[in-house]
């Protein structure tokens, strides 16, 4: 599996606020108000605590919605892999061990550099929300991703409107740092929560591309403007980034 190190040149974003209540959103002209966020009210409603517990991060894989998970805790690094034996390891061999061990059992692998998870936890903690255009075959989805780290959710935006706190991550994502100082490198995993709403193909293009957003300087003040100056973002350049000039009008 290729690492997620060698493949944050990719890119996207989108944006939250008065979009229209269809789940599927055709391909199609709009204007940027109708996708404005009003990141305030996010802020206020604060889903730090409730949806990070309700994310069961290590929760098994299930097609069916639910509208909230209990509380429960990431499954720790040890019960994964053995880490003494893993101490032993150079940096890639853990790597390429940590992809294997992965491959088929239902869930998404990577790894990335030390020194790039600590840009992205830095950059995390004053912009925790974002939006990401999914596409689909004739379209998008819009889902709604809260980057708390050692954590990344997502969530489908319309649920997320319509449930707040209490609507079910569609994946999770959890960061094991055992590794980050002394091999330089972090390992990722990722669950795929909702398999009926969410493919393993289209989540591991989730967690790559939201990265590639906080740690590309030049797309990361997207981010800033998605949180910070929320009047200032214009959803078109997301779209320029991606590259889709088909969608901008």
């Amino acid at each position: 599996m290729q690492r997620l190190a060698t493949r944050f040149s990719t890119s996207l974003l989108s944006s939250v606020g008065n979009v229209s209540c269809s789940y599927f959103v055709p391909k199609q002209t709009f204007t940027t108000s109708s996708l404005r966020v009003n990141i305030q009210k996010l802020q206020e409603r604060s889903i730090s605590g409730d949806f990070l517990k309700r994310a069961c991060l290590g929760f098994c894989r299930t097609s069916n919605f639910a509208t909230g998970f209990k509380p429960l805790q990431p499954k720790p690094l040890e019960s994964i892999i053995d880490i003494e034996r893993a101490k032993n390891k150079s940096p890639e061999d853990l790597s390429a061990i940590w992809d294997d061990y992965h491959l088929g059992r239902g869930h998404i692998a990577a790894s990335m550099k030390g020194k790039l998870y600590h840009l992205l936890e830095q950059r995390a903690v004053n912009c925790q929300y974002f939006v990401i255009p999914l596409w689909r075959e004739s379209g998008y989805i819009t889902m709604f991703t809260q980057v708390q780290m050692p954590h990344m959710l997502f969530t489908g935006l319309e649920d997320y409107k319509a449930r707040g706190t209490q609507a079910a991550p569609y994946f999770t994502v959890s960061y094991y740092t055992e590794f980050a100082e002394s091999k330089d490198l972090v390992l990722i995993r990722g669950d795929v929560v909702l398999t009926s709403k969410l493919s393993d193909n289209e989540a591991k293009w989730l967690v790559e591309t939201t990265q590639s957003f906080y740690l590309n300087d030049v797309r990361y003040k997207l981010v800033e403007r998605f949180n910070k100056e929320t009047r200032e973002f214009e959803f078109k350049d997301v779209l320029h980034a991606l590259g889709n000039a088909y969608f901008v009008v």
